[in-house]
Formats: C-alpha cells, structure tokens, sequence
C-alpha cells in the first residue's frame, strides 16, 4: 500500500542558459494533445483537420491570458497586497492560470478563427472537448512538480507530501500529508474526456451540447476538488463564506445545464455541415447561370 505520495524535489532544470519549467511544458504537452484530439475529432465530423490549427492559432494565446487574468482577479494579494512584487503576475511560469478565464477568452479567440476560416463555432466547440479535459489533466502535472493545488490534510495513504516551506506556509507542521487535489482532478478529468467521447458516440451529439457537457463534468468535479484545496494558488476571495472559484463551478454548471437542454430541445441532432456557408451545390450553380440570363 502507498504510505504517501512524494513531490518533486524541483520543477526547472537548467539547459544552459536556458531554464526548462515542468509547468509550461506541462500546458504545451497539454495543448498538443487538445489540438491532437480535436483534429481527429473535427475530421470525423467531415472536416479538415488543419483547420483545428488556425483556429487554435487564435485561441490558445487569447486563452493563456485570459486564464492568467482571471488568476489574478481572484489572487490579487499575491502580486499587489502587502509585500506582493506586481512584476509577478507577469511569471506564468510559476503557476496561476485560472480556466475560467482561459476557456472565456479562449473562446473569444476560438471565434475569431473560426470566422476567419468560415466554419461554425458550435461544431468545434464539440471536436476540442474532450480534449480540454485532457489538456486540463495533463496541466494539473505542473501543479505538482510546482508543490501546489493540494487539499486539507489527511491521513489516507495517498496523502501528498510538500516541502517544509510548503506546509508551514499554508500553516501547517512539516511532515504534514495533504489531500493530492491535482490528482483528483486529473483522474476526473480523464474520466470525463473518456465519458464525453462515449456520449457523443452513442448519441450523435452536435450544435455545442458536447461542450455544453464538458463545462457540466469538469465543475461539478472541480466543485468538491475546490472545497478542499488550502494552497496558496487557491482563491482567498469569498462570497457567502466561498471561495469565488466555488461560486463560478456552481454558476457555471446551471449556465451548462440550461443550454444543453435548451439546444437540444431545438437542435436533437447533429450538425449537418460544419461551413458558414455550405458549398453551392450543383442546382444552385445552375439557378444563378438560370437568373444571370
């Protein structure tokens, strides 16, 4: 039986010059796998696959900093309160990427490429969904090697270890275990990509429900995973006695909900092309030579 799990004893190496972070490379290998994802995806859906890239050319820089600012929304006293060092919020290297904020400006940058390469937004929400939750899981290896996003503590036998420094800032003895709240949530995650896949399989899922369902799995995860994190990447902004990311799991979830049903309601189905404009087809070619007489 596992007495407990060990930290990273660090999380850069240096290649020269050049300092290797296992958090950034934890977020690239996670978007190659969402893009990965969503390639195959889109192109089972009858689309081509290269459009995945254009889009994501917009998307994931418009969600790196969307995430960042959400993080710094809601942890303001890290870089701006007493002691803080305001050039901090500027070291995404070293944690703090908040996936509200990544996913709302995210999808702004989704949009943008999506109409730049003339393709429905709905469609490539359902193709990446999975694949966030994927990228979502892979991130949360940053977290660990970075010794943050764990819970309260526990005495089960996966309890997480930390640093001396680490415990004894979150106000705790050294040697104290904590709850592997990153692992929770990349074990709920993965299983979540795995279930959204089955879904849409087996129910032919389309105009944004498989999304609709993907922001429905991660916060209701995210909402339990959230009550019992105590690090210091947690919110200490509180409403009603919880934190602001708890509130935005809850908010979130209804929004999801509502939309699904609502979607589904009008559209059962699956998209029936993925184009703005579907193609004219030969009939309409000869309609407009007909009224071009």
């Amino acid at each position: 039986m596992i007495a407990s799990i060990p930290s990273p004893s660090q999380g850069v190496w240096e290649l020269g010059p050049i300092p290797i972070r296992a958090y950034a490379l934890a977020i690239l290998v996670g978007i190659v796998a969402a893009v990965f994802i969503a390639r195959r995806r889109w192109a089972a859906r009858g689309g081509d696959p290269d459009t995945i890239l254009e889009i994501a050319f917009w998307a994931v820089p418009f969600g790196i900093v969307g995430g960042r600012i959400y993080h710094l929304i809601t942890s303001p006293e890290k870089y701006f309160g007493e002691g803080g060092h305001p050039w901090d919020a500027l070291k995404i290297w070293e944690g703090g990427l908040g996936i509200w904020g990544a996913i709302a400006f995210g999808a702004v940058g989704a949009w943008i490429g999506a109409r730049r390469q003339g393709v429905k937004l709905a469609p490539f929400a359902d193709s990446v969904a999975p694949g966030l939750l994927v990228a979502q899981a892979i991130g949360r290896l940053g977290n660990w090697f970075n010794q943050e996003l764990f819970g309260s503590p526990t005495t089960l036998p996966w309890g997480l270890e930390v640093s001396d420094a680490k415990a004894i800032e979150a106000g705790y003895e050294p040697g104290t275990l904590f709850h592997p709240t990153f692992l929770y949530e990349m074990v709920w995650n993965l299983g979540g990509a795995a279930l959204l896949v089955w879904l849409d399989r087996k129910f032919r899922l389309g105009y944004g429900r498989v999304f609709w369902l993907y922001v429905m799995i991660y916060t209701s995860g995210r909402f339990w995973i959230e009550l019992l994190r105590i690090d210091d990447q947690a919110s200490t902004f509180h409403i009603l006695g919880l934190r602001i990311n708890v509130w935005t799991s809850i908010v979130a979830f209804v929004g999801a909900l509502v939309a699904f049903i609502l979607v589904g309601r009008r559209h059962p189905g699956r998209e029936t092309t993925l184009l703005l404009e579907p193609p004219a087809t030969q009939d309409d070619e000869d309609e407009a030579a007909d009224l071009s007489r």
